[in-house]
């Protein structure tokens, strides 16, 4: 224990040496940091604390996703799509098709063509089953229980990722986006204190779908409630000044392709006006082009939820598999339109449950409550071990100071987010930082005490507290990870600062500590020692 080979003493002061410098960059103000390295790697010492809610301000905000809309429209999408099978399978019925509640419904004309019923239906769709009535012909064709579950648990998990890619796309950096309970998100994201931005980025489902035009029905008829069944009004996006729309469409409820097929969306200029390309893959490239090549000469409308932005008459056929959305743009709502179908559509709307903003003003205060604490128990706990161990306490404190440099420089380069109980955690690693060499150094004076020499007591004093000190760190860092595996948010914060700091204390005080004592030993070659 009194012996350190030349690589062991070139690899801790490498180690030291390098904590300090990545931890250096958090000295500096982060605009001059940005400057200085706008887009540099991790990896290079550049790279500062990402800073939590509850410490730079910031919004939060929780959000419900309307699942049961997604069932509604897949309801009446397989209204609109069941007719031709039924008419091509030769399933008569009695009246028409329509939808009450949460089912397709309609009269079957022979009862002998339940089972090829059943059959045409689960070819269609296997999320839906239809119940038929043995005695009137009556059919129900609705979502099965478990096509309930898995399309909620979908629309939920699908919503984090395209709000996650919405937000990435504002600039910020570690928001938090999760999942609480069934159908509700957590949303906070750090340094964005505008909470209308981050609800109008994240907000709109932007599902945009391509249907034609129905062009038999006229627009009065529709608005006068005679819609024909299969057929649906929609809005224009433009609205007049009293806030009506500008036009209204009669389109098919038939979605003819499908923004889910959409690869890339950019913003873009033609005939000197701002316009959105898009391009879809193989396989919507290929609906595409069937469509515009069976429909040409109609028109085909362009629908952003629910909203029609254009309807465009099929000149030609598109093979490409690309196009562009003309419109009443400006270059900002072009860009905007493009990052949100860019992002990918949101499965199911968004209900805003709960909305806060946390001011930078709360946040400076409790980053300057973080520093006091530290400060104040540093100050504690390297008055004790001076005042208690001498030299050998100033040889710890020493240490510390290491200790902290590395806990700071893995956070960087990690790229961890700090909140309130991230510097809870480092404060507790403080007084823990020195609770190794506390044992070690207890351990040296038993052994002065009975007479041994001073390396032989420096010896033994750190090989057998090590077992000790192994067991007490192991089981707090057991804990740690429990705490990261089974925790969410801030508790994973408190969790990954601990184990750092866990880890970071025993390098220091079997290492940095030891390297110093024992050189401090073989230079003086003492005959007693002063603890």
């Amino acid at each position: 224990m009194v012996y350190f080979a030349k690589w062991k003493v070139v690899l801790v002061l490498l180690v030291c040496a390098l904590g300090v410098i990545y931890a250096a960059p958090n000295l500096l103000d982060r605009e001059t940091m940005k400057e200085i390295a706008p887009e540099a790697s991790c990896w290079l010492p550049v790279c500062q604390l990402n800073l939590g809610l509850d410490l730079q301000g910031g919004t939060h905000l929780l959000a419900r996703v309307e699942y049961l809309e997604v069932v509604t429209k897949r309801i009446e999408s397989l209204e609109a799509s069941i007719r031709r099978p039924l008419r091509e399978a030769d399933i008569g019925r009695r009246g028409g098709i329509g939808v009450e509640g949460d089912a397709v419904v309609f009269i079957l004309r022979d009862l002998a063509d339940t089972d090829r019923l059943q059959d045409l239906v689960t070819e269609q769709d296997p999320s839906f089953a239809a119940d038929i009535d043995p005695t009137s012909g009556a059919v129900a064709i609705r979502f099965t229980p478990e096509a309930i579950t898995e399309l909620r648990g979908y629309a939920l998990s699908q919503s984090i990722e395209i709000i996650r890619k919405r937000i990435d796309e504002l600039g910020t950096t570690e928001p938090i986006i999760q999942r609480q309970g069934e159908d509700r998100i957590l949303i906070q994201v750090p340094g964005e204190g505008d909470s209308q931005r981050v609800k109008d980025t994240i907000g709109p489902t932007a599902q945009m779908t391509f249907h034609l035009v129905d062009e038999g029905t006229p627009v009065s008829q529709a608005l006068a409630g005679r819609v024909p069944p299969g057929s649906f009004l929609a809005p224009s996006i433009e609205v007049k000044a009293n806030g009506e729309p500008e036009e209204w469409f009669v389109v098919r409820k038939e979605v003819n392709v499908s923004g889910d097929s959409l690869v890339d969306a950019q913003p873009a200029v033609s005939e000197n006006q701002p316009v959105v390309s898009f391009r879809f893959d193989a396989a919507g490239a290929r609906r595409f082009a069937e469509t515009t090549r069976e429909n040409q000469g109609r028109r085909l409308a362009i629908l952003l939820d629910d909203k029609v932005i254009s309807a465009p008459n099929i000149r030609e056929p598109i093979l490409a598999g690309s196009g562009i959305i003309t419109g009443r743009f400006t270059f900002q709502s072009a860009n905007d339109l493009a990052l949100l179908l860019r992002a990918g559509a949101l499965p199911a709307p968004l209900t805003f449950l709960e909305e806060r903003t946390v001011g930078p003003s709360l946040g400076a205060d409790s980053i300057e409550a973080g520093k006091a604490a530290a400060l104040i128990g540093m100050v504690l706990v390297v008055a004790f071990m001076i005042a208690t161990y001498g030299m050998f306490g100033a040889m710890a404190v020493v240490a510390l100071f290491f200790n902290l440099a590395l806990i700071v420089a893995v956070l960087s380069v990690m790229q961890a987010t700090l909140t309130l109980p991230g510097i809870a955690g480092i404060v507790l690693t403080v007084g823990m930082a020195v609770d190794a060499n506390v044992l070690i150094f207890e351990r040296i004076r038993e052994e002065i005490a009975n007479r041994r020499s001073p390396i032989s007591a420096i010896d033994a004093g750190y090989g057998r507290a090590m077992t000790t000190i192994i067991d007490s760190n192991l089981t707090t860092l057991i804990a740690a990870v429990l705490l990261f595996a089974l925790g969410s948010g801030p508790i994973k914060g408190f969790a990954v600062t601990l184990g750092i700091g866990i880890l970071a204390s025993m390098f220091t005080a079997i290492m940095v500590t030891r390297l110093m004592v024992v050189t401090w030993l073989r230079r003086a070659r003492p005959k007693s020692i002063p603890i």
